[in-house]
This record gives C-alpha cells, structure tokens and sequence, in this order.
C-alpha cells in the first residue's frame, strides 16, 4: 500500500486536497494504534496492518479497513473510489457520519469496561484449562502450536515450563522443548549469524518472514534460558548466547542500548541477505566440504525456496541416518563434524556480511530494550556470565540518560539525540522487569530502588483505582477518544500481564503488601476475560501461578556472608542454576547493610554465622535451620536441577 498509495503523486494529490493524512508509527504510537485497531476488528471482523481510518476532526472514526489498492481489484473496492464516495457522504450526509463515529466510539468505550465481578476464586483450573488448549493445538512433528503462519510466543514456552514444575507433566516440558529445538533447526533461525526471523510462513519453521525483531529474541532469549535450567541441555543454551551475540554484534548502540529491528529486504527483494545457492556454497567451501554442507542444511542445486535460492536450516537433519547413508562411522563424524560445520559457517559469514545488508531501525524503544535487559540479567547469572550482567547494566544506564525526562518521567523513544513520548504501560512494565532481573544477579541496592520509583509511577499514573488494572497510557499523556486496559498476551505479552508479576515479586522482595492487593485487584479486574480463552492470556497465567503457588508468601533464599566467600559463590550458583519460578532470593551483603536496611528490613536480621556463609530457606513466614555449606543447602532443598 505504500509504495502503490502513499507514494503515488496522484494519490498523494488527492488525500492532501480533501483530508488531512496521518501516518501513524505504531512503535512510537501503540496507543492510537490499540485504539483504532480495537474500532477495525470491532467493525469489520478482522483487523491487521495496514491500518486504514477515516475519522472526523473530533478523532472519532466513521470508516475502517485495512489493505486496498489504488484501483479496484481482486474484489476490493480502490482506495480513491473509497475516499471520493466518502467524500460525497461527509457533505451530503455530515449529521449521519457523524452520529456513527460517536455509535462507533461509544461501543468501544463500553467494551473497555470490564467486569471485576468473579463468580469463583482463582484458581488453578484456568492453568488446567490453558494447558489443555495448548495441548490441543500442539504440532507433533513441528512443535509451535496451530498451523501456518507461526509465531514463536515465547510465553507459552514459558508457561509451559512453570506447568511443569507445579505439575510434574512431563507433555508440558516435552512440548516445550519439542519447539524451542524445532525452531532453533528450522530456517526461522539464521544459523550464520543467528538470531530468529519474526515468523515463520509454513508449520515446519522453514520459511520465515526475514524481518528480525528485538522483542522476539529477547524473549526467546529467556525462554531458552529457563528451557535450560529445567533440562540441563546445553543446546538450549547454546541457543540463548548465541541469540545474545547476534543482538550484542548487530543490534547494540554506542552507549549499550538495543536497537528495535531489522528489516526483512535488501536490494528490494525479502530474504536476499541470507538465502544461498548451491554453487555459491561451494564456491566459498570447496566441492568436499562444500558439499558436506549442503547434506548437513538441506542445500539442493534446485534451491528448497524460490529462484533457485535456498534457506539453510536443519529441519529433519538426523547425524546417524547421514553417516548410514554416507557409510561413514558415526563416532567419529560425531567428533569432528561440529568442528568443520562450525568453519565453515565462519567462512560463509564472512562472506555474507560484504552483501547488502538488510535496513536497520535504530530506533530505540525503552519497552523492548527493558525485556532484552530482563534477558541479559537473567542468562547472566544462570550462565555465569559476568560480561552479560555488564551489558545489561550499560543498557539500564543509557536508558535512564536518554529516556528520561528532567523530570522523572519516562519517556517511549530515542532515536538520533532525541526522545519523545511519554513512556505507556509496558514501557514501565518491561523495564520493571529488567530491573528486577539485574537486582536479583547483582543484588545491588541502586537497582532495586529504581524498580521502585517504577513501580511507584505505575500506580501513579496508569493505575485504575475504581476496577483495579493499568491503563495503557498514562493519565497525563495525549487523552485520546478512550483510554484503554488490556490483558491479550499477543506477540509481546501485555503490560498489565507483565507488570502483575513484578508487583508480586516486590511483595516478596520488599514485604509490602501493598502490592499484593493491587495485584488481586487486578486479576480480579481481567479474570473473566482470560477465562472466555485462557492459552491467550498465558503471560498473565504465569503471574496467576505465582500468585497461587506462592501465596501467603513467596519462598524466601537469604545468602549471607562475604561477597568473596566461595561457599557464598557457590550457594548463588546454585540458585541461580535452578529453575524456581516461585523463589525470591536476597544475599545479605555487608557492603549494602546501610541501604539494604532501608528497603529489606525484613531479612537483613538473617545474618552470617560465625563469619561463615549461611544460607536460609523461608517458607510461609518460618525459616528453616541455617545451612553453612553450598552442599547442606542442595540436599535440603528440592531443587529442579538437571
């Protein structure tokens, strides 16, 4: 539509003579975006972008679509024979057009009231309910659920993983793990310089749609990571640093914050960056390896995509059917396969990076850059890896010198020297979460109190005190015709799912209970709409079942004793190795006593014993006996450790 519409002169002529066009960035703007999509879907069926509104001075819209060609077409009315007869309808007809904007913003007003009546208590049967659906709508051969197209959604894997652990399901981790492998084999995942492709077009992950997001991969980046600590399987976090090396190489700013996307076109045809011929395969790596390759990634002279052109992936790859079929040993090619596929994919590379490379937008959105700090923390300290736990501190600084206001508030985006926007919920929300995150691998109090004073403006500004639930925009920002709530976990899971769990988490970290109430308030608030279909709300799920599972309190972990001990690196390392999606965990740290006393007076009494390490379990406000060695806590402890 752009290219036949929006760049066409006579096009171009005709809406600058009649209206007044709006070109809306739905990454700047999600909060006129949710808006009017909401009016779409409402009166039309469907909804999806191209998003295309007519709408009166007033802001109130009276014509909604999506796509439509500049000449009428394949059943579709053109778009400047729609916007002629809109016209004639605006003079002839004004009170009429009118009257339907205000029907139109009226229903929608109603519609964005919820019911915060719950017939039942929550419980664990709408976890129940979700997995079944999710089960129901499970690919076998493929994992991912449904058919074509398919998305990652990490936050299923996610809740997924949580299912399990309460359960002892094993379809649950099965499910998981099942997709997370197929999608890292598929050509949904760039095998040469990693990181995964918005979606893929067919069921089996093979063709993707080549554009790649900063969202998408720092959620699968945390998925993979949890995939990890259940499993102990370190393909999955292989998958995860490698992901992480994609966005640290390609994605990254000067100052450590993260870029939004990456285009899916170069020299104006999708996926010509990264796809291959066989000739080229073996013109880079020779005949013998050259060939070794193409078995390996499903490389045919024919090409397995269009033009001749292929996709490399590893769907249906299996290492002994191709030493049967090559009457090779399989022990040995076992040993030394991974070393020359690992050369050569360095070589092809190399030669892929002096290619036109895909258009990089350097937008740099604060929500999205909070989910890949959440990531980095979080594959920090589960990993061990220091340099992680770096990275995403410089990310959280440049955020707080860019996209902050001089006064306090939090803004929605930079780009260039400038910020703009006053930050929406899940710009809160998400960086909440990475902070929480980097709190609990640093345990530095400077990071808590920024979560805090968060937190403090989430209730502040987007909280509704009469149904309980954030607002997406915040009270002081551009009033729009509706100011909207949502709890739909589509490709990003939703601010008020996310930021839920955060509150949850802070009751635990902090005991305040203020924060328990307004998280009940707000699951009463959305209860019902999750309920119609739970495997939509899944991010929401997750903080249903830490609500539940943790509730009077959540299990408490107190490490004490010096930062240099190694019984107390060693205890950390345990615990940040195991899976404990219900666990908050604190280390007394002399160096922090003073401003530890002032948010977590709760637990800086639990002190280490005679100098040593000491570990503490707390369970519905009782600890058990302290333990002084990294070993005494594992065997005391149930931990899910692979």
């Amino acid at each position: 539509m752009e290219r036949e519409s929006f760049e066409d002169e006579e096009v171009a002529a005709f809406l600058n003579e009649h209206y007044v066009a709006v070109k809306v960035d739905r990454e700047e703007r999600p909060d006129v975006d949710h808006i009017y999509m909401t009016v779409c879907q409402a009166v039309t069926g469907q909804g999806g972008w191209p998003l295309t509104i007519v709408m009166t001075p007033d802001k109130e819209p009276f014509f909604a679509g999506t796509y439509f060609p500049k000449e009428a077409k394949w059943g579709r009315s053109g778009l400047i024979e729609i916007l002629s007869s809109l016209i004639e309808h605006w003079r002839q007809n004004r009170d009429k057009v009118e009257k339907v904007g205000k029907i139109w913003v009226s229903s929608i007003k109603k519609g964005n009231k919820k019911n915060g009546r719950v017939e039942n208590a929550i419980s664990e049967d709408i976890l129940h309910s979700a997995f079944q659906q999710l089960l129901s709508d499970f690919d076998p051969d493929y994992g991912g659920f449904g058919s074509a197209p398919k998305f990652p959604t990490p936050h299923n894997i996610m809740f997924l993983l949580r299912y399990f652990y309460r359960t002892g399901d094993n379809r649950a981790l099965s499910m998981a793990v099942k997709t997370l492998d197929a999608m890292s084999r598929g050509g949904i995942y760039d095998h040469l310089g990693y990181g995964f492709a918005r979606y893929s077009t067919d069921r089996e992950w093979f063709a993707p749609h080549f554009e790649k997001m900063l969202y998408d991969n720092a959620l699968l980046c945390y998925a993979y990571i949890e995939a990890y600590q259940c499993t102990g399987d370190q393909n999955l976090a292989r998958v995860a640093q490698e992901i992480i090396e994609y966005v640290l190489r390609d994605m990254t700013g000067e100052d450590g914050e993260f870029y939004s996307a990456e285009d899916a076109d170069s020299e104006g045809k999708e996926g010509k960056f990264y796809i291959w011929s066989w000739q080229e395969i073996r013109d880079v790596l020779g005949s013998e390896k050259g060939d070794l390759f193409a078995d390996v990634y499903n490389v045919t002279k024919d090409g397995n995509f269009e033009d001749g052109e292929n996709i490399l992936h590893l769907i249906n790859h299996d290492l002994r059917g191709y030493a049967t079929k090559r009457n090779l040993n399989f022990a040995s090619l076992n040993r030394d396969l991974n070393r020359d596929l690992r050369e050569a994919r360095e070589k092809l590379y190399q030669v892929r990076k002096k290619r036109v490379h895909p258009f990089k937008d350097d937008k740099v959105l604060t929500a999205w850059n909070g989910l890949m700090i959440a990531a980095l923390a979080k594959a920090g300290r589960v990993l061990g890896r220091e340099d992680y736990i770096v990275c995403a501190r410089r990310a959280v600084s440049s955020i707080y010198d860019k996209l902050f206001r001089t006064d306090g508030r939090l803004l929605a985006r930079y780009r260039d020297g400038e910020s703009d926007y006053l930050g929406y919920v899940d710009d809160h929300a998400f960086l909440l979460w990475g902070l929480l995150e980097l709190y609990e691998s640093t345990f530095e109090p400077d990071y808590l109190a920024k979560a805090l004073k968060i937190a403090a403006d989430l209730r502040q500004f987007f909280w509704d005190e009469e149904e309980g639930g954030f607002f997406f925009s915040a009270s002081d920002s551009e009033q729009l015709i509706v100011r909207n709530k949502e709890i739909h976990d589509g490709a990003i899971p939703s601010g008020n799912s996310v930021a839920v769990l955060q509150l949850l988490k802070l009751a635990g970290i902090t005991d305040n209970d203020d924060y328990n109430f307004m998280a009940e308030k707000l699951f009463y608030c959305f209860y019902n709409e999750a309920a119609v279909l739970e495997r939509a709300y899944t991010f929401f799920l997750i903080a249903v079942d830490f609500y539940l599972y943790s509730a009077p309190a959540p299990r408490q972990i107190i490490i004490a004793g010096d930062e240099e001990d190694e019984e107390v690196k060693a205890m950390l390392a345990l615990i940040h190795k195991a899976f404990l999606p219900e666990t908050v965990t604190f280390f007394n740290n002399p160096r922090y006593m003073g401003q530890n006393e002032k948010f977590l007076m709760h637990m800086t009494g639990q002190k280490a014993i005679n100098g040593q390490a000491t570990a503490y379990v707390c369970e519905n406000f009782a600890c058990q006996t302290p333990l002084t060695s990294a070993a005494e806590l594992e065997k005391t402890f149930k931990f899910l450790n692979p």
